[in-house]
């Protein structure tokens, strides 16, 4: 039964392109959802620089939005590099999160990367965040170290 639900709210999710009036509510999201990880709050409150969202993937085309009913509820940033995609951002407020919004996004992503000729997408993930990934298909275990720690370089063939 609860896939049966899972499906039906993945189902509700609008993915389109991101615009520049886009960014106050991304910014909120992109903080909100950041601080809501109690592992890196406090490393992040040290640093409010590492708060801000910038409008540089909007402008180039890159980030896309997640909707519910007209409601901006997360996000993603999917960047060529190559042959690949490197899956830069993928954020959900709080209060939409483990209800299919970054799942959707991440499968959004992959039809897209997969429809310009890529051949896989990329991401470094978070300790929290690495079981997501290898649910969504991601595969990888080379240890990299990001700004706030230990993080997994993974990949997902397309």
């Amino acid at each position: 039964a609860r896939r049966m639900w899972e499906a039906f709210l993945v189902a509700e999710i609008l993915i389109r392109q991101s615009r520049l009036e886009d960014l106050g509510e991304l910014t909120e999201i992109f903080r909100d959802a950041s601080l809501s990880n109690a592992e890196d709050r406090e490393n992040l409150l040290a640093h409010p620089e590492f708060l801000v969202l910038n409008d540089t993937a909007i402008v180039d085309g890159n980030l896309r939005v997640a909707e519910i009913d007209g409601l901006t509820v997360g996000f993603a940033t999917g960047a060529p590099a190559g042959r690949d995609v490197v899956l830069e951002d993928l954020f959900v407020h709080p209060d939409w999160m483990r209800k299919g919004v970054a799942t959707r996004l991440v499968a959004d992503l992959v039809d897209r990367s997969r429809a310009a000729g890529a051949i896989r997408v990329a991401v470094t993930a978070n300790p929290h965040a690495s079981a997501f990934y290898e649910a969504a298909g991601f595969r990888g275990t080379e240890e990299v170290t990001t700004e706030f720690g230990p993080g997994t370089r993974m990949h997902l063939q397309l």
